[in-house]
């Protein structure tokens, strides 16, 4: 399997996330409005944590989590990529990804995803990857719908009720 260390979209640059991007994604996860569909806010230690989770699922699956970084300024822009989850006792291959809210609305997540299927699909060879959404983030739904994907079910995750959504190649 090849791993995908970076990578260019149209206007941004991805690398695989490492601890060097802790400082950033501490700014994200304690920012309430970024967290507010995530989980919400997450302590320096959770952070840690988090890239640790994330570097063990690239040496343990071969992909995960980029950090995307503007092209012109290298200002980070969020993180998304490729992970294993357990949803509803089966492991599905999840798109995830998460914006800084400065860069909300400016179609980059959908920048990101397409680039981010495209590898899974052509390059890692998956057959299928799941998308999933709180009920009540619109923006995120319209972001999956853009990409492709078909609502499949309604589901609780994390104990809070989601939406379902999978693209079959």
């Amino acid at each position: 399997m090849q791993i995908i260390e970076t990578f260019y979209t149209k206007r941004l640059f991805a690398e695989r996330l490492r601890f060097i991007h802790l400082n950033d994604l501490d700014r994200m996860h304690q920012n309430k409005q970024v967290m507010a569909t995530l989980g919400g806010i997450r302590s320096d230690d959770e952070t840690r944590l988090f890239i640790l989770n994330n570097v063990h699922h690239w040496e343990q699956y071969g992909y995960g989590l980029w950090v995307f970084l503007d092209k012109i300024n290298k200002q980070f822009v969020g993180r998304a990529g490729l992970r294993t989850t357990l949803v509803e006792g089966k492991n599905e291959v999840e798109l995830a990804y998460a914006l800084m809210a400065k860069f909300w609305g400016q179609g980059l997540a959908t920048e990101m995803g397409e680039k981010i299927l495209r590898i899974g699909f052509d390059l890692l060879g998956l057959q299928d990857i799941v998308c999933f959404t709180l009920t009540t983030n619109l923006a995120s739904k319209r972001v999956m719908e853009k990409l492709g994907f078909q609502y499949e079910r309604d589901i609780i995750h994390a104990g809070l009720p989601h939406l379902f959504y999978r693209l079959i190649v």
